[in-house]
């Protein structure tokens, strides 16, 4: 390992109040996680698109509550529609 960042990895160790070897071995640790996970670019645009349509329609304004109604509302009215009787 270079010489700088060595002292970097001993200043955080100390700062953490960490041996290097816990250090070193947390970095591994999120290192290999990142790697198992990798970032979905098609979801996070998928999400933001989302977000635009929510914003211009003025529902990002909306409390939790009023999003739980809103859901509950729709779910009732989903729930009226299949359980009408066939004629």
């Amino acid at each position: 390992m270079p010489p700088n960042q060595l002292k970097q990895v001993e200043s955080l160790a100390r700062k953490e109040n960490r041996t290097r070897s816990e250090l070193v071995r947390e970095a591994l640790r999120q290192y290999q996680q990142k790697q198992d996970a990798p970032i979905n670019y098609d979801l996070i645009a998928a999400l933001r698109a989302v977000q635009e349509s929510a914003k211009s329609a003025g529902l990002d304004k909306l409390t939790e509550g009023e999003i739980d109604a809103e859901v509950i509302a729709h779910r009732r009215q989903q729930d009226k529609k299949t359980k009408q009787p066939v004629r």
